[in-house]
């Protein structure tokens, strides 16, 4: 199987798929971030430790791609987002069996989205980004060319991607400090704000 690399006229093509994959991607992880975000502060629904280390985990894959959209395409920054959502992947699996027989004290935290908690939506999330790197590796392939063209080539999804970027820094830090304010120093937990009592 080649890729659309190897077909004449597909190098810029590739190249631009490339960055909108990426782009697409950090958009939807946003999206989902602010979701969460959205049903703690409007639903009064606070996190537990391992759906913080999951939302910790989606702003990994966000680093790996604000650094390939920064700084060019690297495989380097390729794994690092593939890291991070191996880490979803294991947290909310571990989370998911936990929970996954409600009884007093282990119950699904927070309200359910289309019927599927949070911790089930991860595993989802996890697999869904992991799924779509492979396939974009199988259609793109390993072309030296992808590295060799940085996304500033593109202004439009430069800009774009710069906007999206500093937005996911932006709840990024919102979420530390609500982290910082639930939690302080100790062991998070579900029941309220302590630094706020």
């Amino acid at each position: 199987m080649t890729s659309l690399v190897n077909h004449p006229g597909g190098l810029r093509a590739a190249i631009w798929l490339n960055y909108i994959f990426l782009l697409a991607m950090m958009l939807v992880i946003a999206g989902i971030l602010t979701a969460a975000m959205t049903l703690q502060y409007g639903q009064g629904e606070l996190p537990c430790p391992l759906c913080l280390l999951q939302r910790v985990a989606m702003f990994g894959v966000c680093f790996g791609i604000i650094q390939s959209l920064r700084g060019g395409f690297s495989y380097q920054n390729t794994g690092i987002s593939l890291l991070f959502a191996m880490f979803l992947l294991i947290v909310s699996v571990r989370q998911t069996l936990l929970d996954i027989y409600p009884r007093p004290g282990h119950e699904y935290i927070g309200s359910e989205v289309f019927g599927i908690h949070m911790p089930v939506w991860s595993v989802i999330i996890a697999a869904c980004i992991l799924t779509a790197y492979a396939l974009k590796l199988t259609v793109l392939g390993g072309s030296k060319h992808l590295m060799e063209t940085e996304a500033s080539e593109f202004p439009l999804i430069s800009k774009l991607a710069s906007i999206v970027g500093l937005y996911v820094v932006a709840i990024g830090i919102i979420n530390t400090v609500s982290v910082l304010v639930q939690c302080g120093l100790n062991q998070c937990h579900t029941f309220n704000y302590q630094l706020l009592q």
